[in-house]
């Protein structure tokens, strides 16, 4: 036992003396990402890029991944024009297991060693079309393939890179974008063309939710905390047509903050699940909403405009 009012360090964030905590609570120590090596899916453009861009601007070396070599390397570009930390990109098509193999030896012959602290599951899409005629391969098969089979074989293709330098204090980190259709009934909205329905995408989020439970309970041990972070109204590429055929403002009515979401919002939540911040938080599902599906005034019930 230590002598009264002697420092024991405990962690690199803890000092204790006798039986009083002292911790280090900078925003450089709970929210340090400086160095820390990480891969971002779909970073290219929207949610993906927004969150790329906050783990670049603290100091992180990032790989982003998509289909599209030129928005990568756009991207790539802009990044590294902010600093302090990098960015570098991997062209790859998740939509298969091939192609999630493709891509974790192209990051091997990048990254050597074999290790990653940060992976962030972002890649997906959506598709809308009448409720009776729904198409089963654009419609089903490549939306659960790429938004939920993609995640569960790029983390486990990825899993001994994670764990090879996490401890409990300083954790590796999986944050998958879901999404608030994951926990809505609702597959027609005002994000949706009329007489359309996302059935396909709702489900495959719902299914990222209970994924990200399960990669939590398995990879826990090993010191990789697994998190889902679920946005609602943001522009992205994904929902274009809404602000398009909306509006700006008829879409903020519907949210009860009166606004839809910034990119500031993904940062300050990527960061936090990304960094020493979140090392005690697992399995945990956040919605990135405004409050706007437990409110009444939520947007997931279709609307007469």
């Amino acid at each position: 036992m230590p002598a009264s009012g002697e420092l024991v360090r405990c962690s690199p964030h803890v000092i204790v003396r006798g039986d009083t905590s002292l911790a280090d609570f900078s925003l450089e120590s709970l929210f340090n990402v400086r160095g820390k090596i990480a891969l971002v899916t779909g970073g290219g453009t929207g949610i993906g890029k927004t969150i790329a861009s906050a783990l670049v601007q603290n100091g992180a070396k990032v790989y982003i991944a998509a289909r599209k070599e030129a928005s990568l390397k756009e991207t790539a570009a802009e990044l590294n024009a902010l600093g302090p930390g990098s960015a570098h990109y991997i062209v790859a098509d998740l939509s298969n297991k091939a192609g999630v193999d493709a891509l974790i030896s192209a990051l091997a012959e990048r990254e050597p060693a074999k290790t990653l602290h940060i992976l962030v599951n972002n890649s997906g899409a959506s598709w809308g079309a009448p409720f009776d005629a729904f198409p089963e391969d654009k419609g089903w098969d490549n939306i659960m393939a790429l938004n939920v089979k993609s995640i569960f074989y790029l983390t486990s293709g990825l899993s001994s890179w994670l764990a090879k330098d996490a401890t409990a204090s300083d954790p590796a980190h999986v944050v998958n974008v879901s999404s608030t259709a994951s926990v809505s009934a609702h597959s027609e909205s005002l994000l949706s063309a009329d007489g359309n329905g996302t059935y396909s995408y709702n489900v495959s989020k719902a299914a990222v939710n209970h994924l990200t439970s399960i990669l939590a309970v398995k990879l826990g041990p090993r010191k990789i905390m697994v998190n889902a972070i679920c946005p609602g109204v943001f522009p992205t590429k994904m929902t274009a047509f809404a602000f398009r055929s909306k509006g700006e403002e008829k879409i903020s009515s519907f949210q009860p903050t009166g606004r839809f979401g910034y990119p500031s919002d993904l940062a300050g939540i990527a960061l936090f699940l990304c960094s020493p911040a979140s090392a005690h938080v697992t399995g945990a599902h956040i919605l990135l909403d405004g409050g706007a599906t437990l409110s009444t005034q939520g947007i997931a019930p279709k609307v007469k405009l």
